[in-house]
């Protein structure tokens, strides 16, 4: 099997995903080619015979060149199982996984393009990456004082063996992933 992992990536965080997804796909024994969605690389699904599609969500939206790059290549996508992976903050916290899935819905309209499964992913926080606005606003909107650490320049939310388990039941049942 031969699986093609689309990405795009902000802060990182969605290319350690993507990242770690693949190296659970050859862990199963099939073979990847990795994309980044911003790259000018030309996309061939021809010899795929599977998608993982992984993107973070900032300010409520995935980035604009990767759903103009899933509304360009929906037919191609449609014709084989596809895995969204949304990456949000929001995706970290019970309370705040249904604002997570509206991300997912919105994504899914402006681009035209609904995949055969999708899951929730939480994301991460850089802080020393940010400016002192940006860090208020993930302190104070984002995170609207959840549980976290924020003197800590770090903190990953993503859960690893959550994410495992996704890619290896969309690779084993094709379109049975669990929706998170």
């Amino acid at each position: 099997m031969k699986v093609m992992i689309l990405y795009a990536t902000v802060e990182g965080q969605t290319g350690k995903i993507a990242s770690f997804a693949a190296d659970k796909v050859r862990e199963l024994g099939s073979d990847v080619v990795m994309i980044d969605a911003n790259s000018s690389e030309v996309i061939s699904l021809d010899d795929i015979d599977a998608v993982i599609l992984a993107a973070p969500v900032h300010e409520r939206r995935h980035p604009r060149k990767f759903e103009a790059m899933l509304s360009s290549y929906r037919e191609d996508l449609a014709a084989r199982p596809t895995l969204l992976l949304s990456v949000s903050l929001s995706a970290a916290f019970d309370e705040g996984m249904a604002e997570a899935r509206d991300y997912l819905a919105e994504m899914e309209m402006r681009a035209d393009f609904k995949p055969t499964t999708d899951a929730c992913i939480a994301g991460a926080v850089r802080t020393s990456k940010y400016d002192y606005f940006a860090s208020q606003i993930v302190r104070h909107v984002v995170l609207r004082d959840r549980e976290f650490d924020a003197d800590t320049e770090e903190h990953e939310f993503t859960d690893w063996d959550d994410l495992a388990g996704i890619v290896s039941n969309f690779l084993g049942a094709g379109t049975a992933a669990k929706v998170v």
